[in-house]
Order: structure tokens, then sequence, then C-alpha cells
């Protein structure tokens, strides 16, 4: 694979190319960490800075959406009672809040809710979101410097660093916490600590779904590579801990336990799924209709990992396979939330995806991103919003923009050579092409591959 050539020219900031060393990890990634870990206070800083508006009308009324600041934390502070604290959360009957969210996700949005100072409701919302933000930006930086202590080249972190994405959506919600506990896992993986491993992506699962696409990744390589018992301690592991925390939540509020996946049961489409675009014409799909197309969209994912990792010329690596995966599940689903995309960050950076195509992502998620609000806003002042073809034609873009990002590391992963050289790998092939997360599979041949013809 051809170097970066934006990565390149911006390799001596953060310690140069990587040269004849370049066979063992870089034994000066803290400090590439550590930099990227200061440069990554621009994007924060932007996030929050966008949110200023909403601190001071505290996220009321429609100019949260005309000034581009809106963000779940602070509307499901005041409209899902975390204010009433983790007590109430876990103590069960019918008055008990319920947030809507995964067990994981909504203990921790109580919990956080628990350590908001008494005042007035607009008070107290601005601390739930600095509270949140504070949250969000050490779980950027403990992505950072999991990435970069991942990978042979850790200047690859700058992806999370300074992703456009981050700085538009990480403060929107607490996707951050799924994201980083994923990153974590696939970090313990690459470092042969599988038990680790599993208990970092149960707790990934048991805050968002998307990690088992991840767990699906190792396990379709792990069938490659023939090295099976990690992986079955790893997924054990995942599935134990995933069912502890949801068995757990269930017992003290059964409604809190079962709430999100409920509520995506009976959803229809929501904002940027291309389910939305019939309803947006005046036709829309029925619920049942759009079930049956995000779990198509699932299978339609897992199929495509297989084949990826099965039949691909070389064996991709986890970030790849994960990659593609997660990007055809996200545009396929019941919605497309703006801060969905979080989730692609440290796959890219993880999976070497060239600048410019990250950067072709990212365009399509900022022009997204306002028109979302946009449209939203037109619900009450349709002269002054985004009119509904414009934003179906914007999505869409955005859809196009994943599906670039998805097809390009297919392509990336798939035209590697086949191995021809001892040990499985290429011959004469730069060491820096393994995938520095194979963990327990590094080094291995490969057991099974499947050929089409």
């Amino acid at each position: 694979m051809a170097p970066d050539p934006v990565a390149r020219a911006a390799a001596e900031v953060i310690g140069g190319p990587r040269g004849r060393y370049a066979a063992e990890p870089d034994p000066r990634w803290p400090v590439t960490a550590a930099i990227l870990t200061a440069l990554a206070a621009l994007p924060l800083g932007f996030g929050i800075l966008l949110r200023a508006p909403c601190l001071r009308t505290h996220w009321t009324g429609t100019e949260q959406f005309w000034d581009a600041c809106y963000a779940d934390l602070p509307n499901a502070f005041r409209d899902a009672g975390l204010e009433r604290g983790i007590a109430a959360y876990l103590q069960g009957g019918a008055d008990a809040p319920v947030t809507g969210q995964p067990p994981l996700t909504g203990v921790l949005l109580m919990l956080v809710g628990s350590l908001v100072p008494d005042g007035r409701e607009g008070a107290r919302i601005a601390w739930y979101f600095a509270l949140w933000a504070v949250v969000t930006s050490v779980l950027v930086l403990a992505m950072i410097w999991m990435v970069a202590g991942s990978l042979r080249r850790p200047w690859l972190a700058a992806h999370v660093a300074l992703s456009p994405v981050v700085a538009l959506v990480a403060f929107i919600s607490a996707d951050a916490v799924g994201v980083a506990l994923a990153t974590a896992g696939l970090w313990a993986w690459g470092r042969r600590r599988p038990t680790t491993a599993g208990v970092l992506l149960g707790l990934a699962m048991a805050a968002r779904s998307y990690p088992v696409l991840l767990l699906i990744a190792i396990g379709l390589l792990a069938v490659r590579a023939g090295r099976l018992r990690d992986y079955r301690r790893t997924a054990g592991q995942a599935v134990l801990v995933l069912v502890v925390v949801f068995a757990a939540t269930w017992l003290l509020n059964p409604a809190a336990a079962t709430s999100a996946y409920a509520d995506w049961a009976t959803a229809g489409p929501g904002y940027g799924s291309p389910w939305l675009l019939p309803q947006l014409a005046g036709h829309p799909l029925s619920v049942g209709v759009v079930t049956a197309l995000a779990v198509s969209g699932w299978v339609l994912a897992v199929l495509l990992g297989a084949v990826l990792a099965l039949a691909a010329p070389r064996r991709p690596t986890i970030a790849e396979v994960s990659l593609v995966m997660v990007g055809i599940v996200l545009v396929t689903g019941k919605s497309f939330t703006v801060q969905s995309s979080l989730w692609l960050v440290p796959l890219v950076a993880l999976a070497a995806v060239q600048w410019r195509d990250h950067l072709v992502w990212a365009t399509g998620e900022a022009v997204n991103f306002v028109a979302v609000w946009l449209v939203i806003a037109a619900t009450t002042v349709p002269d002054r919003g985004l009119p509904n073809p414009w934003y179906a034609a914007i999505s869409m873009l955005r859809v196009l923009a994943v599906l670039w990002l998805v097809v390009s590391t297919w392509l990336q992963a798939h035209d590697r050579a086949a191995p021809v050289g001892p040990g499985g790998a290429p011959e004469g092939e730069p060491p820096d092409e393994v995938d520095d997360l194979a963990g327990p599979m590094a080094g291995a041949g490969d057991a099974l591959v499947v050929r089409f013809t």
C-alpha cells in the first residue's frame, strides 16, 4: 500500500517517517500520542464552542437548530428525568426514569446526572452538558492513545485527533463511551489479551450494538487464520459480560434495560436513513418494512464482511473488515443520526485509510450536519428551513460518502498481493503491512480461504 502523501508530508511534526526500525512497534509512540493529544484540543475546543449559543439558551426552543448547536445530552437531562440520579434509575417501579438507551449507556447517563449540583433548571442543564463534555474529551484522548499504542505507525492516530467528524458530533450524545470501549477491546486483542478484549467488547455491546460487528470481524479472520481458541475465549467473555450487565439492569429496572431495543423495534425511519426518502415524498414505508430492511442491512454487512475476510487474496486487517461492516449497517439502519458516524473514526485510523478518503467522507458529514438541523427547524418555520427535497439529496450524499469510505477500504484490503513468501507474508512486503491488531493471529498462515470461480 502506497504511503499516504498527506500524512507523509505532516509526519515530521510528530517524529518523521519511520525507517529501518519499522518492523518493531515504534518506541516513540507515547511522544506521538502526547503531541496528538495536544493537537486534539483544536477539534474538541471547536466542538464545545459550537454549543456556546445553546449553553446561553439552555437548549430551549428552535434556536438550537438554527444555531446548529443541538445535543441529545442536555435535552435528555430535561426530558428523561436524568436529574433524579442513579438511585431513582435503579430502584425500578412505575415511576423510575427510562432513558431509551442501552443498559450501560443508560446507567452512565443517570450516574452523571447524580453529579449535577442543585440549582435552577437552566444551570443544571448547563452543568450536565459540561460534565459530559469533560467525560467525552477524556474518552477521545483515550482513543488517541489506544490507537497510537496499537499501531506501528502511531501518527495514524491523527485520524482521531484531528478528525472534523469528532469536532462536529462528539458532544451530541454518549456514543463516545461505546466507541472508546470498542477501541479498547481492539487494542486488547492486538496485545494478545483475549480475556480483557472480551470484557471490553462486552461492555461496548452493552453501550451500543455496533461492537457486535467488531466481534464478528475478529471471528471471521480467526476462522481464516485457524486461531479459534483465543477467539472463543474473547467471544465467550463478551457475551457473558453483556448478559451480566443486561440481567443486572433488568432485575432492577426492566423497562430501562429493554427500552432501547423495544423503541428500535417499533420505530419508523429516522433522519439520515435512506428509508426516510419515501416518507419525505409522501409515501411512508410501514414499520415492518423498515425493520426488515434494517435487519437485511445487518445480514448484508456480515455477508460482505465474510467475503472480504475469507476471500481476499491476502488476509485483511480486523479494522478493514470492521469498517466495511459498520459502514454498511450505518447506511442501511432505521436512522443514521449525525453522532453515529463517530463509530467510524477510530476504524478509519486503525485501517490506515488515506486522508483524502477521510476528508471526502468528513465533507459529506459536515454538509449533512448543517442540513439536518435546518430541515428539523423547517417543521416550525417552513419558509426559513431546508425543504425536504434538498435534505433528501444531501442525506444521500452523506450515504454515498460513507460508501466511498467502505469501497476505498474494501479495495485497499482486496488489492494486496496474495501471500507467496514464508510465514504467510508476501515476499518482500514491508513489515508495516502486517495487521497490528492481529494479536493471537499474528504470523499465522491461512487455514481457510474461499475462492469464487
